[in-house]
């Protein structure tokens, strides 16, 4: 294994990379040359020690790829509108992001993510009539909450401009594998391996699911114990809501020891359930998907290029 790990995202018409030193996000243009842009990054575990302590540092490693990622993301679509723009013939000038829309957007996109994937399964549970019992209701709730996640990746599985996103998180994997088993990072050494990895996000957000499970449950009869009764459906919302932290992190805990220890029997029947879900979200990629894979993550290590690139500096 590599001294350290390398992480990220598939993007629109590309992948985003991040190293101990480095993001990098790469993208395919409709000219298919690949812009890179990268710019220097150190996580705040490594400049404030207090973001290092177990369970804390992956609450905040979550806030830090999301703020990475979105960013990511803002610039591919950029790139893609321009390119749209160009096969149209329209002039292009460089403006800046509309950054109170990007706010509004991605407070919207959290807003909508809770109450749909955290407030409507435990309102369905409480149909159920199994709130008097902590570890049935939780059950009921999380199995709801994971089949609902399942569901809405399966079925943007199905529209074209997702599947070619899932096609580069698979080439995002099988560049990271042939750089954790310290292969030269090129299209040929990465081909031969599995677009399925124990690290990716998916499987962190189904850890997520199955942990609430067990701590939702002990909060809720910590409560039930203190107060007599149940909470009632709002209250529970929002205990579970003020638990989240703790969910985050621990699951983030779980997820780096599964990467550690990814040949343990143990280890690989409990990682079983993230890779399966990842034969969704992620697709086999092409040839030049695998391309945009390797500029992104050689860009993040500081590696020199193996192809021609545009670069772009960082604002």
């Amino acid at each position: 294994m590599s001294d350290f790990q390398v992480g990220g995202q598939a993007v629109i018409e590309g992948v985003m990379i991040r190293s101990e030193t480095h993001v990098a996000t790469a993208v395919r243009r409709a000219d298919k040359t690949i812009l890179v842009k990268t710019r220097p990054y150190i996580p705040l575990s490594k400049r404030i020690k207090v973001f290092s302590w177990p369970v804390l540092r992956g609450f905040v490693a979550l806030f830090e790829m999301m703020g990475i990622g979105i960013s990511s993301l803002n610039f591919s679509a950029e790139t893609a509108g321009q390119d749209i723009d160009i096969q149209n013939g329209k002039e292009i000038t460089e403006t800046k992001s509309n950054t109170l829309l990007l706010i509004l957007s991605i407070v919207f996109a959290i807003g909508a993510g809770v109450a749909f994937f955290f407030f409507l399964p435990l309102w369905i549970a409480s149909l159920f009539g199994v709130q008097k019992d902590a570890l049935l209701f939780n059950l009921v709730a999380g199995g709801i909450r994971v089949t609902m996640f399942i569901a809405y990746v399966w079925i943007l599985s199905l529209f074209k401009d997702f599947r070619r996103i899932f096609e580069y998180h698979g080439a995002e994997h099988k560049t990271i594998w042939a750089y954790e088993k310290k292969e030269e990072v090129t299209v040929e050494n990465a081909t031969k391996y599995t677009t399925l990895h124990p690290r990716c996000g998916t499987s962190f957000i189904l850890i997520v699911a199955l942990f609430a499970i067990l701590i939702f449950a002990i909060a809720d009869t910590i409560y039930q114990l203190n107060a007599g009764h149940p909470p009632q459906l709002f209250v529970r919302f929002g205990v579970h809501l003020a638990l989240l932290p703790l969910v985050a992190g621990g699951s983030y805990e779980l997820l780096k020891l599964s990467g550690r220890t990814r040949d343990n029997r143990i280890t690989k029947f409990m990682i079983k359930p993230g890779l399966w879900l990842q034969l969704i979200t992620t697709k086999e990629p092409s040839a030049e998907q695998l391309e945009v894979a390797v500029v992104a993550v050689r860009a993040s290590l500081s590696m020199p290029q193996n192809v021609e690139v545009r670069e772009l500096a960082d604002a």
